[in-house]
């Protein structure tokens, strides 16, 4: 076991570098027994403890200032690959277990963009990405067993034969234990479509109906100053010849690097506003074209949506928040959206420089805090190299969209405040602060960010 401390604090930086935290200690587990040994010691591994893998949460629900930071990312190994199961250390990333199980024919349900989630934070804590026809868009909803170190440095391992308990565990954000491995189940790799159209924001609410029962995913590319969407469509076909990668190839160099770095340099070098935004405008209709021609094939592995991100982020990182708005009131909140990202440039010159995106994510209620418990969603996910004028941005965001009905996510929803919580998630947060406070009656896996979620009394005290 690796340890780095300091009085003072050692600086942590999530990935997008905007999420500081500076803990007492940091430790860098290889085994169960070194978070054991965590766990066990507080004098030595103060309170708040968290563990972190990737740490590409834009939120600071990993943070642990005064404390101790718990990083897994050395916990890498992939335990067994069954018929319908895979079983892995909480470090492992998505994409190696990913690539892994391809080797068997075999793939997870919900392949996430973010191919740097660790197996740890999949299985307790908030993902996104479109249901195919059928399934859930959320990975923690495929997790059937998670074994974690408790508080007090007792193992614990949750299994379906308790589906009360793993509901909870499903959203504990690594608040009753931390997870030192996960067993997902998984489906036998399969063919699947792409491709993309783009509608007037008119055409689209008058064929929503009509494009959601074609029975495919849907996620969206949605651009608010031109008044259009980009829908692509995925789903599941009988293979025709080899599979493609070129597809997913390019829409991920697009993704990962062109489209941050375009952003990147037009904010650093072109600081007149009008002739910055105007080549953006341009820049997304060239996007919307090159979707439409480029990005489609009837036979591309699902496994290739997954992209690999630099260990550190660099000129074409990005970040992005998300809140989640009922299926059948999405058209009229994608108008305000809309509306109101216009009315915001207008009244601070700031705008989003990079793509708005959705996805539709069908009802599920296998974690506590998922964000389709009540039904069928859509998001509203705004993108942007975090420059100067995001975190203002966000929060008048999260106003808007909490006045809306929406439901946030705790790692990826950034500036939400405790009322917005309570407001979304109603008696569940109630629910889970009772189990916490059973699993972690002494407060020592709480960070601030959390207490303020789900123990505001005992803050404002």
């Amino acid at each position: 076991m690796q340890e780095t401390s300091s009085p003072t604090g050692v600086e942590v930086r999530n990935w997008g570098g905007d999420i500081v935290s500076r803990p007492k200690v940091v430790v860098m587990a290889r085994s169960v027994d070194d978070i054991v040994t965590v766990m066990k010691n507080p004098d030595k591994y103060p309170a708040p403890v968290r563990a972190v893998g990737s740490n590409h949460s834009t939120t600071r629900c990993a943070t642990a200032d005064g404390g101790t930071i718990v990083d897994v990312s050395q916990m890498t190994n992939i335990i067994e690959v069954g018929d319908d199961f895979v079983r892995a250390q909480a470090g492992a990333l998505y994409i190696d277990v990913a690539k892994k199980m391809q080797e068997h024919n075999l793939q997870f349900f919900v392949n996430v963009e973010l191919g740097n989630l660790t197996i740890g934070s999949a299985c307790c804590g908030g993902t996104k990405d479109a249901s195919m026809p059928g399934e859930f868009g959320q990975v923690c909803s495929y997790a059937i067993n998670i074994k974690l170190v408790k508080p007090d440095g007792e193992l614990l391992e949750v299994t379906e034969d308790d589906p009360e308990l793993l509901q909870i565990m499903r959203s504990s954000y690594g608040l009753l234990g931390i997870v030192y491995e996960a067993t997902f189940r998984v489906k036998p790799l399969q063919a699947m479509s792409v491709r993309h159209s783009t509608y007037s924001i008119d055409e689209f609410e008058r064929r929503l109906p009509e494009l959601i029962g074609q029975g495919e995913s849907m996620m969206l590319y949605m651009y608010p100053f031109l008044g259009k969407v980009t829908v692509e469509y995925r789903k599941y076909v009988e293979p025709q010849g080899s599979a493609s990668s070129r597809p997913w190839r390019l829409r991920n160099w697009v993704w990962k690097t062109v489209a941050p770095t375009f952003g990147y340099l037009s904010n650093r070098f072109i600081p007149w506003k009008p002739l910055r935004y105007f080549l953006l405008n341009r820049f997304n209709r060239f996007i919307q074209i090159a979707l439409g021609i480029m990005v489609k094939s009837k036979h591309t592995n699902p496994t290739d949506q997954l992209i690999r991100y630099p260990h550190k982020s660099g000129r074409s990182a990005y970040t992005f928040s998300i809140w989640a708005f009922p299926e059948g009131k999405y058209v009229q909140v994608l108008r305000d959206y809309f509306a109101f990202c216009k009315a915001y440039y207008k009244k601070s010159g700031y705008r989003c420089d990079l793509l708005n995106v959705g996805y539709r994510i069908l009802s599920d209620q296998s974690s506590l805090f998922s964000y389709s418990y009540d039904g069928d969603v859509m998001t509203v996910d705004p993108v942007s190299t975090g420059a100067k004028g995001w975190d203002e941005f966000l929060q008048a965001y999260n106003a808007f969209c909490s006045e809306q009905g929406g439901v946030p996510l705790f790692n990826q929803t950034k500036w939400i405040e405790p009322s917005q919580a309570t407001k979304a998630f109603g008696a569940n947060l109630e629910k889970f602060a009772e189990y916490r406070r059973q699993y972690d009656p002494s407060d020592r896996l709480l960070n601030q960010y959390f207490a303020e979620m789900f123990e505001p009394s005992a803050v404002n005290a």
